[in-house]
């Protein structure tokens, strides 16, 4: 499967610029003929944790969620993008799966909500199963969810043979940035023989942040496959192996996931 990691500014307020913008570069990534076209976390509504991302949230579907089946339908792509959601008093960090033909096949509501964003979204209570994609199953985590090894854990356990992870995390150098990621990203892949893609938004937001560029695709073992880091719009398109994937998960000593033992970790819980 190929994939195209689009690192890509939003700006809070500006929802129709936006995905004028999603449009753009999903475009471009059917002209390299990847299957899967990943935006960073809320890049449709642009990421803010003050008021502003309640004004800019909006229900699935609503005009927002439809303009991103529409864009993936036109161009024949699937599209995983981002954007605030409303979902009665409450307001989710979401991700939309679109599928060309089908609208919205999924969405994914962030778990894990950082200190900063807990006045500004709710977490979600459950897991959702792996989106089904040309034969591969894919798991999503939004930017704070990474940090939790559990969370990938469970996702690899339920079938996932990659986890895209949609990051609008601010501050840093992209340099700097990147580091932060290869502290534990690694592991999420290594850990549980999976694929890991990461991205970012870059720019400023509108609103007082700043976000640098930064895309990585990790292999189940662990290794950079590609990458980018930057201040500019980029498009990382990649391939991800099968070939790959089932020689680890073939390998006694490389493949680590069958052989935990749950029942010894978690006594007393």
């Amino acid at each position: 499967m190929r994939i195209a990691l689009i690192v890509c500014s939003s700006v809070v307020g500006d929802t129709s610029g936006n995905l004028s913008k999603i449009e753009k570069w999903t475009a471009a990534a059917k002209q390299k003929s990847a299957d899967l076209a990943c935006f960073p976390e809320l890049c449709a509504t642009g990421y803010h944790v003050g008021e502003e991302i309640h004004d800019a949230a909006e229900t699935i579907p609503g005009p927002c969620s439809v303009r991103i089946a529409e864009i993936a339908d036109k161009h024949g792509i699937r599209v995983l993008a981002g954007m605030a959601e409303k979902s009665g008093s409450r307001t989710y960090a979401a991700h939309v799966m679109a599928e060309p033909g089908s609208g919205i096949s999924g969405i994914y509501r962030k778990l894990h909500v950082g200190p900063p964003e807990k006045k500004a979204f709710s977490p979600a209570a459950q897991i959702p199963p792996p989106f089904e994609v040309s034969g591969w199953r894919i798991a999503v985590q939004l930017c704070y969810d990474a940090h939790f090894p559990e969370l990938s854990t469970n996702m690899a356990l339920s079938g996932a043979d990659i986890i895209l992870m949609p990051h609008a995390s601010p501050g840093k150098s992209p340099d700097e940035k990147l580091a932060s990621w290869m502290r534990h990203l690694p592991a999420r892949a290594f850990d549980n023989g999976v694929y890991v893609a990461a991205v970012n938004a870059v720019g400023p937001n509108g609103c007082g942040l700043s976000f640098p560029g930064v895309a990585l695709l990790l292999s189940p073992e662990g290794k950079i496959r590609d990458q980018y880091t930057g201040q500019h719009e980029s498009m990382t398109v990649a391939d991800l192996s099968r070939e790959n994937l089932e020689s680890v998960r073939g390998h006694p000593m490389k493949y680590f996931l069958p052989r935990r033992r749950p029942e010894i970790y978690y006594k007393g819980d």
